[in-house]
C-alpha cells in the first residue's frame, strides 16, 4: 500500500509538477505556462519553501518512506 501524503507534502509535489509543467509549455502557451508558475509559488509561499528546497525535501521524505 502506498504511504499517505501530508497536506504539506501534497502542496510540494503539486507546485513541482506545476513548474515542471510550466517550463515545459512555455513556448506552446505562454499564458498557461505564466498561471501553472504563479500557482506553483503560491503553493511554495505558503509553505515558505523555494522550489530547489521543495524537491531537496521532498526526496528526503521519499528516501526514507522506501
Amino acid at each position: 500500500m502506498p504511504a499517505m501524503l501530508t497536506d504539506r507534502r501534497e502542496d510540494l509535489v503539486l507546485a513541482v509538477a506545476l513548474a515542471e509543467f510550466s517550463v515545459h509549455y512555455e513556448a506552446a502557451d505562454p499564458v498557461l505556462a505564466e498561471h501553472a508558475w504563479q500557482l506553483a509559488a503560491d503553493h511554495l509561499l505558503e509553505h515558505d519553501v523555494e522550489l530547489h528546497g521543495a524537491v531537496r525535501q521532498l526526496n528526503i521524505e521519499l528516501a526514507t518512506t522506501l
